[in-house]
């Protein structure tokens, strides 16, 4: 039987190329157990503005050299940034065709945020969990926390996916400069990568066009048909 897994970092409001991935494979798995980077996709990420495009960035405790885990990652709550980023969304797609039919799950759960607390890693699978929802998307959702970890940074990767049984790998093309794809092969699992260059445009607020900016451009932009522009 062919099982296609994706292991990722979850990411803030990610990009559309990562809901792509997710929904071109049968499971994908949360890799949160893997150290936080700074000025990465974690915590943050881009959407479009008249002035071009801006970082929305979720403050974390950093204490010293960062060196926790992402799932281990606490969010600051006494600097209102849930509120200024659900402001900001606001004030920016408030004239996208698809912003007042969409808008309501995201404003529940920036205004909810402050009294919840959540971690970084709760903060993104929610929202990811949101906007699967918005996308119909249903590919389940698996923790690395749940499963065995072992090995170097290849070795962990699959080893996750023979606990899965997955027999095709599915990655990102940026793994491609530490991937150790002859690995995989002994293990009888095939790599795949994803291809992000052939996306095409849609209309989109404040020219000029940016692929490389939050998955909630998309769907506010172009609402129900947002999952036909996510095949590159």
């Amino acid at each position: 039987m062919t099982r296609k897994i994706a292991i990722l970092q979850s990411n803030y409001i990610p990009w559309k190329g990562y809901f792509d991935l997710m929904a071109s494979v049968d499971e994908f798995i949360i890799y949160d157990e893997v150290q936080f980077t700074r000025q990465d996709w974690r915590n943050r990420n881009r959407i479009k503005t008249a002035d071009g495009p801006k970082w929305l960035t979720i403050p974390v405790a950093q204490k010293g050299r960062m060196e926790k885990n992402i799932s281990e990652i606490e969010v600051l709550y006494d600097s209102r940034w849930a509120h200024k980023h659900w402001a900001t969304i606001c004030q920016n797609y408030l004239k996208a065709p698809f912003f007042k039919a969409f808008q309501a799950p995201f404003q529940a759960f920036y205004e909810a945020l402050p009294e919840r607390k959540l971690s970084l890693s709760a903060i993104n699978y929610e929202l990811i969990q949101i906007i699967n929802q918005i996308l119909g998307i249903h590919t389940p959702i698996l923790n690395s926390a749940d499963f065995e970890m072992q090995g170097d940074r290849c070795q962990r990767l699959i080893h996750l996916c023979q606990q899965r049984s997955a027999s095709h790998y599915l990655s990102g093309p940026a793994a491609q400069s530490y991937l150790d794809e002859s690995l995989f092969q002994k293990a009888g699992i095939e790599v795949q990568w994803m291809d992000y260059s052939r996306y095409p445009e849609y209309p989109q607020l404040y020219p000029p066009f940016d692929h490389a900016v939050s998955v909630v451009d998309l769907i506010f932009n172009v609402g129900p048909d947002a999952l036909s522009y996510l095949s590159a």
